[in-house]
């Protein structure tokens, strides 16, 4: 099954930078062959549901080895069975719409 998601992963005790955590993750995700796409809040992926669920347990796993003690994720998911849809051509119909207001 094809799902879009978003996730943002907060590691806990380890201080206020974590940018080494999101750098980590999104090697991850470059690695895994996943479109992802980096946000201010968080990241979204699509693919795969295997696929995707597998990365975002690395994610958790990896940086556990990190030294990372406590790991909270909010992960949104969405399917469809209707048609196929990605990331981009959800962003480009709200777009196309925009242009006609």
């Amino acid at each position: 099954m094809y799902v879009i998601a978003e996730f943002t992963i907060i590691p806990l005790g380890v201080g206020l930078s974590l940018s080494q955590y999101v750098v980590k993750c999104e090697q991850i995700l470059r690695e895994s062959g996943l479109k992802y796409e980096l946000h201010a809040n968080g990241t979204n992926v699509e693919g795969d549901w295997e696929a995707v669920f597998t990365a975002l347990k690395l994610c958790h796993e990896s940086l556990h080895v990190m030294g990372v003690p406590r790991i909270h994720s909010e992960i949104k998911a969405g399917t469809r069975i209707d048609r196929a849809q990605s990331m981009n051509n959800k962003v480009a119909s709200v777009q196309e719409k925009l242009k006609g207001t």
